[in-house]
């Protein structure tokens, strides 16, 4: 098994693989996002505001895990205003339970300890929970959403 931060020649396997995690999330395939997704993890691994890592394993690529920095006005207690969202969190099926999400997660707050990011936060699934949860994330009534 091999972990390594993701780059240019992944961009494929990783639209690969973001369609196949929202389908398994229950999203409808009924849109092509084939061009919005080579767009965003080219211009975002670009500009190093998405780090994702890649785990391969005899040549496929089975689990990915992103973190993607966004920057929020400073405040008093983020100082930076740099906060940390955890997105692209899949293992393949097959490869589940054995510890490969937490190595992952391990991998990405420690991008953000690097970068002074104090706050993280992701949008969980339910198959995802109890993995963020052992992680030591707790559940947050803090946000509101809008579907326009």
């Amino acid at each position: 098994m091999v972990l390594r931060v993701g780059a240019e020649q992944d961009i494929p396997a990783m639209c690969q693989i973001r369609k196949q995690q929202l389908i398994d999330e229950g999203i409808a395939p009924d849109s092509d996002i084939d061009s919005e997704l080579h767009r965003y993890f080219t211009e975002k691994i670009a500009n190093g505001s998405l780090v994702e890592w890649l785990v391969e394993e005899n040549g496929r690529v089975i689990a990915t895990a992103a973190i993607a920095f966004i920057e929020f006005p400073p405040s008093y207690n983020n100082p930076s205003g740099i906060k940390g969202y955890i997105t692209n969190m899949y293992t393949a099926p097959d490869r589940r339970g054995k510890g490969i999400a937490s190595m992952m997660l391990n991998k990405l707050t420690e991008e953000a300890k690097k970068r002074g990011v104090h706050r993280i936060w992701l949008s969980a699934s339910n198959l995802g929970k109890p993995v963020y949860k052992r992680f030591g994330f707790e559940e947050a009534d803090s946000c509101m959403e809008l579907n326009l």
